[in-house]
């Protein structure tokens, strides 16, 4: 399961409650340039609009063997591929305060493209900055242990 893209900051802005991982509906050149590793999460979310999960703002760049693709836009609205019960679940998910969903990772799943998308709260302010201050300990906690 080699990982395609990582959305970094998904982590650092929300606590992510729960996990889950949904099917990609993509076009082929889509397919060809997310396995060359030209997918952007950062900024991305999931709605859910008429029974079906739809991933918004994740960029898939033009696939550059494809040659001139008019009219391709590149934060094209995808559907993800769930069952209906997980759709419904994401619906309970989403009506309680504050929770949203948002893609974590992308990675492939056999000749499939998955992505790992999760139930969050956003963080507040001060979270961000203990988590920075923690982070920064650590780090020098690693470097004195080094020498």
């Amino acid at each position: 399961m080699p990982t395609l893209a990582v959305n970094k900051k998904a982590r650092f802005d929300y606590e992510i409650l729960d996990t889950m991982e949904a099917g990609l509906a993509l076009t082929g050149q889509e397919v060809k340039s997310i396995r060359g590793g030209r997918l952007n999460l950062v900024g991305s979310r999931v709605l859910v609009r008429g029974g079906e999960a739809l991933l918004m703002g994740a960029q898939v760049a033009p696939f550059p063997q494809a040659g001139p693709l008019p009219g391709y836009d590149p934060q094209r609205t995808r559907k993800l591929l769930l069952h209906q019960r997980e759709i419904r679940r994401l619906i309970g998910k989403l009506e309680e305060q504050g929770l949203t969903v948002i893609p974590i990772s992308a990675y492939t799943k056999g000749p499939f493209i998955k992505i790992e998308i999760g139930v969050a709260r956003g963080k507040k302010q001060y979270e961000k900055r203990e988590a920075i201050k923690k982070r920064d300990v650590q780090r020098e906690i690693r470097a004195r242990m080094k020498r």
